[in-house]
């Protein structure tokens, strides 16, 4: 089973919705377009012309999730914030017998599911991969492949080096209820766990590859990756960070929302992602550039579901990207979404060199 399946997308009309169904039209998937609002199916379609199926469903009415997920493949989770989403979604798609896979950002939301889900994913042997997105399902990807031969490491370091960040009304939406869970609190990964601060993050430099060179960036700007990566990787510190210029276009309450620069609809944002891992005082690193935070979602989800359909996946239950599948195989088949620096794919020889490029 693969290319020609239904499968459905929840939050079909969102702003990475939209990327995704498009996505899976341009593998050979048929898109069921579902989510909350009907209205905004019904538009969404006449938009296209393309005659796909609709089926509004509430996360608060198992019987409409239900007939939404009826006898699709799997489905594809774009509606935030997931806070609210994940669960219900899941337990329709476990009721089903279906994949899931979500494009959730929201660090809680992340770690709940691996929490209330894990063991009745196992025991029925079903594929749930969370944050199959821009953050946590890259970041992950990136670091299992820099691992290579590595089964564990001291530390990791995901550095997003970002263009700008016009975020969506999702996004918004999404942060303001990690902020209202965290009770204002900011959260890193250290020591093996979670940790709720309430200082202000470090102020630091890092060297990114070129073009972008040496900036400045947010420490411990801390994204889902702090939940993917210790769901499968024996690291006590992973630590993320974010150019300064995009944590204060996210934060400010009047950046304005991405716009399409592009035939395919993707914005001018362009991004480097550089994930270091640290073991013994060695660093291997993989590298990743590419255009537009959002729309490179769209290739990573659908990409996943292909994979799960087609049994290219290494184990069952909830996983993260670099869990289930074989991340440097992955990574190559994003290209043209994606670029990957050469020889920095978790196989070769020079992805094992010692570095010697140190955050400050």
């Amino acid at each position: 089973m693969g290319s020609g399946s239904e499968v459905a997308v929840y939050g079909a009309y969102g702003h990475t919705g939209r990327f995704v169904v498009e996505r899976l039209r341009e593998r050979g998937f048929v898109p069921v377009l579902s989510g909350r609002d009907a209205d905004r199916l019904k538009a969404m379609v006449a938009e296209s012309g393309s005659g796909a199926d609709t089926r509004p469903a509430s996360v608060d009415d198992a019987v409409s999730l239900d007939r939404a997920l009826a006898g699709t493949a799997a489905v594809i989770n774009c509606a935030g914030p997931f806070a609210t989403t994940a669960a219900p979604v899941i337990e329709a798609a476990l009721r089903a017998g279906i994949p899931y896979v979500d494009v959730a950002a929201e660090i809680e939301a992340n770690a709940d599911t691996f929490a209330h889900f894990g063991e009745r994913a196992r025991a029925a042997g079903a594929v749930v991969v969370p944050a199959m997105a821009f953050y946590g399902g890259l970041g992950d990807l990136l670091v299992t492949a820099a691992m290579g031969d590595w089964t564990a490491a001291d530390e990791v370091h995901i550095a997003y080096g970002l263009s700008g960040w016009r975020p969506t009304a999702g996004t918004r939406a999404a942060g303001a209820v990690s902020r209202q869970r965290r009770g204002g609190r900011r959260v890193r990964y250290a020591n093996g766990r979670l940790e709720y601060r309430h200082d202000a993050p470090p102020a630091l430099e890092w060297t990114f590859p070129e073009p972008l060179g040496t900036r400045a960036v947010i420490g411990e700007f801390t994204m889902a990756d702090v939940v993917t990566v210790p769901s499968h990787l024996p690291v006590p510190e992973v630590r993320t960070y974010m150019t300064v210029e995009a944590a204060r276009d996210v934060s400010a309450p009047d950046t304005p929302a991405p716009t399409a620069a592009d035939e395919h609809g993707r914005s001018a944002q362009t991004f480097l992602v550089d994930a270091v891992v640290r073991s013994g005082g060695v660093e291997r690193r993989a590298v990743a550039r590419g255009r537009d935070i959002y729309a490179v979602t769209a290739p990573l989800a659908v990409e996943a579901v292909d994979r799960i359909l087609t049994g290219r996946t290494r184990t069952v239950g909830v996983a993260s990207a670099g869990a289930v599948f074989d991340a440097p195989d992955f990574l190559r088949a994003l290209s043209p979404h994606i670029t990957l620096d050469p020889a920095r794919d978790g196989r070769s020889a020079p992805l094992a060199e010692e570095c010697g490029r140190a955050v400050r």
